[in-house]
């Protein structure tokens, strides 16, 4: 991943909730709202579907971060979108998860993973962050553009479209079925959710 530098550091201008809440913050430009985002403590929000969760709450997950500071730049005008990545989940990345991939014979766990990209960049404001993995995540099996407040309901259907129409075709899963992903993804949750509260 890159370093959110790489941004365009334009002044914050009040333009929306979410310009006019960093504004009330004291946070003038686009590049130290980002260092802000990046900055709050990670944690699971209690409603991912509100986009002023992160300031309500003070913390926040890759979903929660990234949807903040892509809606900050679609109200700037700034060409950062929120990416919806999956990647493949393994001990090495997540302690905890080997256990899970014997269970369901598996090499890896598809987890999804957000964010933001410019032009050919990508940043990740939770990286460094007590987030429960142990490296950055650089690889992906499958990547696409999304708005930058998706809910929850429309990312869990759009992780299962692309389970079935690309993932799941690859080489080293076929013949496994969408159930036997589904379940290790939930236990692979739990894990991830875990090592955050450790």
């Amino acid at each position: 991943m890159d370093k959110l530098n790489i941004f365009p550091n334009v002044p914050i201008e009040p333009s929306g909730i979410i310009s006019e809440k960093f504004l009330s913050l004291g946070i003038s430009t686009f590049v130290e709202a980002c260092r802000h985002a990046h900055g709050i403590p990670y944690g699971y929000n209690s409603d991912r579907d509100d986009i002023m969760i992160l300031f309500k709450e003070k913390m926040g997950t890759c979903t929660t971060k990234h949807a903040v500071i892509a809606a900050l730049a679609e109200e700037l005008n700034i060409g950062v979108n929120k990416n919806i990545g999956i990647y493949a989940m393994t001990e090495e990345i997540v302690t905890g998860t080997k256990p899970i991939l014997e269970k369901y014979n598996l090499p890896y766990i598809p987890i999804v993973h957000c964010f933001l990209e410019y032009d050919n960049y990508r940043v990740d404001l939770t990286e460094g962050n007590q987030n429960g993995k142990n490296i950055s995540i650089e690889q992906f099996l499958y990547t696409v553009k999304v708005t930058p407040n998706i809910s929850g309901k429309d990312e869990y259907q759009l992780y299962r479209k692309v389970l079935t129409e690309n993932v799941l075709k690859r080489d080293e899963l076929r013949g496994i079925k969408t159930a036997t992903i589904l379940h290790a993804r939930e236990e692979g949750l739990l894990v991830l959710k875990a090592n955050v509260e450790k």
